[in-house]
């Protein structure tokens, strides 16, 4: 029979977990197609951004640093490194920052990083359960589909496998559909958690720069960063400057 005599035949119960697994499919494809376009957006920004941004902490350039964390927004790189370096800015400039203030920079990054996996982490949930449990409800229908098909045999008094060959190959159509549907799902589940570890790698890799970069410039008496010293050194010699 072809498939379209299958479905005809099908049962009401088949008919449901055809209809299950088509959600399914539908929705573990939409997640797919999403979350590659975001990753491939994401990295493609993250390769800009790294090199520009390396450049103007370099050059103790902060509020460029900042601005240009702000201009690459799908980049969760540039969204942690912008978010610690605005949380610290203010005490940079003001000329109080401590070694305690870069370890506030350090928590800041940590949350942001947490966020951001949450993000990109968000439908994989989707993508493992229907690569988990679509061939089960699969089987389910081609269980009950059996079960039909012995019945109907019992029912008309019949014997042999020609009997139930029919009923058997249309139960067997919801599992190999299970699979169908659970195969892609599970390569698109392992596809994107390898590409997500390696965002965080370089999310975790960008921030401890930027926070060693911090650190090697705290020194002095009572911790002052080279920072407040440069901002304490521009201000005397602004006083001492003639009117």
């Amino acid at each position: 029979m072809s498939m379209i005599e299958l479905w005809g035949h099908m049962g009401y119960f088949a008919k449901g977990i055809v209809y299950t697994l088509l959600i399914q499919s539908v929705w573990s494809i939409s997640i797919m197609v999403q979350k590659w376009w975001y990753l491939r957006a994401a990295q493609a920004q993250t390769r800009k951004f790294a090199p520009e941004f390396s450049q103007f902490l370099e050059e103790d350039n902060l509020n460029e640093a900042i601005n240009l964390a702000e201009n690459y927004k799908k980049s969760p790189v540039a969204k942690v490194l912008g978010g610690a370096l605005g949380e610290i800015k203010p005490l940079i400039q003001d000329g109080s920052v401590t070694v305690s203030d870069i370890n506030s920079a350090e928590r800041a990054v940590e949350r942001e990083m947490l966020m951001q996996i949450v993000l990109l982490k968000r439908g994989l949930a989707m993508l493992a359960t229907t690569g988990a449990t679509a061939p089960f409800v699969g089987l389910l229908g081609t269980t009950m589909g059996v079960v039909n098909a012995f019945q109907g045999m019992a029912a008309g008094g019949g014997g042999g496998i020609g009997s139930i060959a029919a009923g058997i190959s249309e139960a067997l159509i919801t599992t190999a559909f299970g699979l169908g549907v659970a195969i892609p799902a599970v390569w698109g589940y392992n596809y994107f958690t390898t590409k997500i570890d390696n965002i965080t790698a370089e999310m975790t890799y960008s921030s401890k720069e930027m926070i060693d970069y911090l650190i090697k410039g705290v020194s002095g008496e009572f911790g002052r960063s080279r920072f407040t010293r440069e901002f304490n050194t521009a201000a005397q010699n602004a006083a001492k400057s003639p009117v």
